[in-house]
């Protein structure tokens, strides 16, 4: 019989009913004589309700303060969870991240996982409990309570699964899985039985929202094999591993599309050695993150370029680069990255030229583009972004099965 890690976020466990609902398909899960380490997240909307009250207290928001307000929402979480598994006739105990022994570093609001003792979750297990584990958050090396970052819970279970050496770590979603392209966008978008690791880290770097990047990571370095289902309807899900022989082949897996970034132009800058790092390296120093970076030819000792970055940083973006005087900048809101990800590109030339065919035969304009071994992004207007989404689909028919 097998170890296995659940994670349910935070619409799996909203209410007393989902609560119910969670602590009967452990039951059974428990029945069949396996073994199950459950990690929370916080209730619904809770995580987005504090928050708000924190707004509403101060505008002087200490991250210190902010991990330890945000991480109650998990704590009352696992409690529930707990109670509810118990009266299911489940054995069951809550712990915090520090009680399951994760540490961090010493970031706040976005620490990341230093190492999982996972002592006292071993000895639950040993007993016969079902432990609940709160998710994204931890102890920091300075013995500060931390939290991990949006998303957060995803990395916590791999991070145990990792620990003890489960057989699988579950990620139970509002989704069934991993689509071809968001459903809600294209209504034939397929869900897949298996991706690679690659191919879902590029998704998720690309915009796909779940899993957590960070989680995907992580489950990659160690091999921790994750399988992607619902919390609703307990079908199966999408499995991700490296196992080649049991992946579907495709020359193109998925279309990802993100409307969170925005462009910044910076033109008639002087074409000089180093104006780019002072650039990149100031925009670094002030925490901001650069995704596609397009620099034009240089056209009598001048040109220009353009980036794209997350809308929460543009007005930063903005004004570190009008501080540095290098010249006019820009910026549009109003883009879609649209994105092909695929492992077969690689080995199939003609994928780009398909792909800037479609868009071009359904009027719509490139303005950036950047490509990985198994990706191609193009930024488009944003009002055109889920047109290109749909095209795009179609064109490479993701809508089939692989055989």
């Amino acid at each position: 019989m097998g170890l296995y890690v659940q994670k349910f976020g935070g619409t799996s466990v909203a209410d007393p009913e989902r609560m119910s609902e969670v602590a009967d398909h452990v039951r059974r899960t428990v029945s069949r004589g396996h073994q199950v380490v459950l990690v929370v997240s916080a209730m619904g909307k809770e995580t987005d309700e504090l928050l708000r009250l924190a707004d509403r207290v101060s505008d002087v928001r200490p991250g210190r303060e902010m991990d330890m307000l945000i991480t109650a929402g998990e704590r009352k979480a696992v409690a529930l969870v707990a109670m509810a598994l118990n009266g299911a006739g489940v054995e069951s105990e809550s712990f915090t991240g520090s009680q399951a022994g994760i540490i961090t570093d010493t970031t706040h609001e976005n620490a990341r996982i230093a190492e999982v003792k996972g002592d006292r979750i071993k000895a639950s297990l040993a007993a016969g409990f079902v432990p609940v584990v709160a998710g994204s958050q931890g102890v920091s090396t300075d013995n500060e309570v931390t939290f991990l970052g949006r998303g957060g819970s995803d990395t916590t279970a791999v991070a145990l699964a990792h620990c003890l050496g489960a057989d699988a770590c579950e990620l139970y979603t509002d989704v069934s899985g991993v689509f071809t392209t968001d459903p809600r966008v294209v209504t034939n978008a397929r869900k897949m039985s298996h991706i690679s690791f690659d191919e879902l880290l590029e998704m998720t770097a690309a915009g796909c929202p779940k899993p957590a990047m960070r989680s995907v990571e992580y489950a990659h370095r160690h091999g921790v094999a994750l399988h992607i289902r619902s919390a609703f309807t307990w079908e199966s899900g999408t499995w991700v591993n490296n196992e080649e022989s049991t992946m579907e082949r495709a020359i193109v897996t998925a279309v990802v599309h993100d409307m969170s970034e925005a462009k910044v132009t910076i033109s008639q800058v002087p074409d000089e050695p180093g104006i780019a790092a002072r650039l990149f390296r100031s925009l670094a120093d002030e925490e901001v993150n650069v995704d596609m970076i397009v620099q034009n030819v240089s056209v009598a000792g001048a040109t220009d370029i353009s980036f794209t970055v997350p809308t929460a940083d543009t007005s930063k973006a903005e004004q570190v680069s009008t501080g540095l005087g290098l010249g006019n900048v820009t910026t549009d809101d109003n883009i879609g990255k649209v994105s092909l990800v695929g492992a077969g590109m690689k080995s199939n030339p003609g994928v780009a030229a398909q792909m800037f065919e479609t868009l071009a035969d359904a009027g719509i304009n490139i303005e950036m583009l950047s490509t990985s071994g198994i990706r191609i992004s193009a930024v488009v207007d944003g009002a055109r972004a889920e047109d290109a989404v749909n095209v795009l689909h179609a064109a490479f028919e993701l809508d089939r099965p692989v055989v």
